[in-house]
């Protein structure tokens, strides 16, 4: 069976092969991907081929014969370049934003993808989840799961996900999101199958470990279940071959311990003062009373000893003395 058929066409020729090479290095599309610089060129294809998506900047379109390409391809999103709207009927996309947002615009209307199914372009990985989850706070445990993943980034692929109800990375990091793990979580519930189309358009680096920025608003993070979230981490390490993910949890995420459960390996920062001794201690007697001894038994505990200095750019997670303890515990534990 033939692959279907995806057609870029722009006159602006820089615009059209930056489109064409995001295309092709970010997003894996179902699609035999086609590249026209002339209207004519694309004209002549349509009469010998079917597209199934054209993505057409306004200014080559009013340069063909609208009724005989439409008869000929299946979906098509046109490129805006004016104020005005020529054609009500057709899906119009703002030409000046960045490809990552045209992309992502123009998934979101693909109607014949729930055919396509993820193994078609996914290869088997045996990723490992790593959970970090303290009942005690300001303990520098998101310090340590940002160097954690960013020291195994060197080597390995890695992905970090915060699970926590209010993370404060986005002003941390002094970023403003167009998505996050919601958005994610919302594709792969309504359209899993598209997620694989979503999934470069939403993930961020810092310091060489990618990550899917947390949740900003609170609203729906509660109501999606422990399964779920594992179900969504089985997919996404397949998207991006992931050996690693670090999941860096708080009391706000549901089924935290089916969470916990499956990790190979948790990591729980406490410190030595009587309140946290008090807080870990219970915690300690909650997993006991509710027969989860498998988590306490693949749980290390991690006291730190007075760190002089921390770094302030969280890109730079793997220098300092924080960063020489990580080692010491990836080389022990993770490589064990």
């Amino acid at each position: 069976m033939n692959q279907k058929i995806m057609a870029i066409c722009d006159i602006e020729e820089g615009y059209a092969f930056r489109m064409a090479e995001y295309m092709l290095e970010k997003v894996r599309l179902p699609y035999t991907l086609h590249l026209f610089t002339a209207a004519s060129e694309l004209e002549k294809f349509a009469r010998r081929e079917e597209i199934a998506v054209l993505l057409i900047a306004e200014s080559a379109l009013k340069l063909l014969k609208e009724e005989s390409i439409r008869q000929q391809v299946l979906q098509m999103f046109v490129l805006q370049e004016s104020e005005h709207k020529e054609w009500e009927d057709l899906c119009y996309i703002s030409k000046y934003q960045s490809p990552e947002r045209v992309v992502q615009l123009m998934l979101e209307y693909v109607t014949d993808l729930a055919d396509w199914k993820m193994e078609d372009v996914e290869r088997e990985t045996a990723v490992k989840m790593i959970g970090i989850y303290s009942p005690v706070k300001r303990c520098l445990q998101t310090s340590f799961a940002l160097s954690l993943g960013q020291i195994l980034s060197k080597e390995h692929k890695v992905l970090y996900l915060n699970l926590e109800t209010y993370s404060g990375l986005a002003r941390l990091l002094k970023k403003e999101f167009t998505a996050d793990i919601m958005d994610a979580m919302y594709c792969f519930q309504s359209a899993r199958e598209k997620l694989v189309l979503r999934m470069p358009s939403i993930i961020q680096n810092i310091g060489g470990l990618d990550y899917i920025p947390p949740s900003q608003h609170s609203f729906g993070f509660q109501e999606v279940t422990g399964e779920q979230w594992l179900d969504f981490c089985r997919d996404v390490a397949m998207i991006g071959q992931y050996e690693f993910i670090i999941l860096d949890v708080g009391e706000g995420v549901n089924d935290l311990f089916q969470l916990l459960g499956n990790c190979c390996k948790i990591y729980t920062v406490t410190r030595d003062d009587e309140f946290a001794k008090a807080k870990l201690d219970q915690y300690e007697q909650s997993l006991k009373f509710n027969g989860l001894e498998e988590i306490a038994e693949k749980t290390v505990q991690c006291r730190f000893p007075i760190f002089r200095e921390l770094p302030e750019n969280l890109e730079m997670m793997t220098r300092g003395e924080l960063a020489a303890y990580v080692r010491s515990i990836i080389k022990e534990d993770i490589y064990e």
